[in-house]
């Protein structure tokens, strides 16, 4: 069987790979957007992280008529309101590069006492083609840093610092990570609940 993970960005799909493991990479081929013929992309207008997986993960399961698994997700920072929210990856406006986001959000956060806590959520969605099968969310709790710290990972990465462990999530090894993120949580609870109604056997 083939199961898409409906994501081009190569640091998430390095991270998707390994919470799925060898052994079930062993019997299901995992495949990506960059890996199948180019559709057009859904329009992410939902208000929350669970509606855009939804509508990620339902459209490109019909598009590619495959299992679909698809995530939303982004950073809430407390003294913003939550903010950016669903506009995490366009804070800065659209197009913008990932450092641009980092500017803008010391920027908006400059008038405010620090610590700055923030929560980077995630929800991940799994589809066949006409119905979602599966849903999770995770959480991970931290707060920002007034400059950046670390070379991996992507987005907010190096300002996102995790208290328990003296790093930012740009510090982690891919392993630290997977452990902790708000991703890796969603995705092993994604990945247990179809295993338990048999969408994945491994």
């Amino acid at each position: 069987m083939k199961l898409l993970i409906a994501s081009k960005n190569r640091g998430k799909v390095v991270e998707i790979r390994a919470l799925l493991g060898l052994a079930l990479q062993r019997v299901v081929e995992v495949v990506t957007l960059a890996d199948l013929p180019d559709v057009e992309q859904p329009r992410e207008d939902g208000k929350t992280f669970a509606e855009n997986a939804r509508i990620k993960a339902l459209h490109y399961a019909k598009a590619h008529k495959i299992l679909c698994i698809a995530d939303d997700s982004g950073l809430a920072v407390e003294p913003l309101g939550g903010l950016p929210g669903v506009r995490s990856a366009r804070f800065a406006g659209a197009g913008v590069t990932d450092a641009a986001n980092n500017a803008h959000l010391l920027h908006e956060l400059a008038p405010f006492a620090r610590p700055w806590k923030a929560a980077f959520v995630c929800v991940a969605a799994a589809a066949l083609p006409g119905r979602v099968v599966a849903e999770a969310t995770g959480k991970a709790e931290g707060e920002i840093l007034p400059g950046e710290r670390g070379r991996d990972g992507f987005g907010y990465d190096p300002l996102f610092y995790v208290p328990s462990l003296g790093k930012t999530m740009a510090e982690l090894s891919t392993e630290e990570k997977n452990r902790i993120s708000h991703r890796g949580k969603a995705l092993r609870a994604l990945i247990a609940e179809m295993k338990a109604a048999g969408l994945l056997l491994a």
